[in-house]
């Protein structure tokens, strides 16, 4: 059974509470990461702990077991005169910006004639997400 430490793959679909796929490793090589290193969302973490290879478990992750919830403060509209002359941004574009914190990847969600908002949060942010794991392989930590 898997515990933290362990270096896992698994193949996983996850979908949203409407049944959308977002994401799925079915048609890839497996995801591979080590339990409880923070390499994937909290709620992802903790689903795997137990499992045996072979075994399929469905279970939805809160938001704040994933993403997050959504922050207001991420998302700023932004006058087109303050964009370098050649950024021609259009709906749906990420683009970097820099903060006092570091680089941050916006999503840009709405465009006007004078200006653009843009959303700093993470795509998946404040979503409930439900995923079907399947533990593919398992390196125990010695």
């Amino acid at each position: 059974m898997t515990q933290n430490g362990d270096a896992v793959k698994v193949h996983y679909t996850g979908t949203l509470s409407d049944g959308t796929v977002f994401d799925s490793s079915i048609d890839r090589e497996p995801l591979g990461f080590t339990v409880g290193a923070g390499q994937m969302i909290p709620g992802f973490d903790k689903a795997v702990v137990g499992m045996k290879v072979g075994e399929t478990k469905k279970v939805t992750i809160p938001a704040d077991q994933a993403y997050g919830q959504r922050n207001e403060a991420l998302t700023a509209v932004i006058s087109k005169a303050e964009l370098p002359p050649d950024l021609q941004p259009v709906l749906g574009d990420r683009l970097q910006t820099h903060t006092p914190m570091g680089t941050l990847v916006v999503t840009v969600t709405a465009v006007t004639a004078d200006n653009i908002t843009i959303d700093g949060n993470h795509e998946l942010a404040g979503k409930d997400l439900t995923f079907e794991i399947t533990l593919v392989e398992l390196n125990q930590k010695k």
